[in-house]
């Protein structure tokens, strides 16, 4: 329990001691004033009645409070899902997007390395024909020399 809780129950077992022991007090008639008559009452217990009056409309306070927050606490939650979902809808976007970039990235990396390979091939197939000409030109020139001899 609460110490605010705590406190009010004790001020209420006291109350309720209190007029629970001096019961002939409260119930004494005594003349009360209403301000244009005086009447003979049991001032006490008229007292005690506006205290248990306030009460019940303290609690119906209290209670009519807690439920005002109640709807805007589960409103604030309506609320809070539905900007969850939407993050979660926008990342879920983010990463697919990411993942179309990478593609595309990929895919251009990729069409990149296949123009570079082939045009080292290209290179390739170029120097080593220009090395078969060379190599066939030496040979060439040495079956001349050893013909000329």
């Amino acid at each position: 329990m609460h110490l605010r809780s705590i406190v009010l129950l004790v001020t209420v077992l006291a109350i309720a001691a209190l007029a629970a022991l001096n019961w002939p007090a409260l119930a004494a008639p005594a003349p009360v004033s209403l301000g244009l008559m005086t009447v003979q009452a049991p001032l006490g217990l008229l007292m005690l009645g506006l205290t248990v009056l306030l009460g019940i409309f303290f609690v119906a306070y209290v209670l009519t409070l807690q439920g005002s927050v109640l709807l805007e606490t589960r409103r604030h939650t309506k609320e809070m899902q539905a900007q969850r979902e939407l993050a979660d809808k926008a990342e879920a976007s983010r990463f697919t997007e990411l993942r179309s970039f990478l593609e595309a990235q990929h895919q251009q990396s990729h069409a990149a390395l296949l123009a570079r390979m082939d045009s080292l091939e290209e290179r390739l197939t170029a120097r080593v024909q220009a090395s078969d000409n060379t190599t066939a030109a030496y040979v060439g020139q040495l079956e001349q020399q050893l013909r000329g001899r």
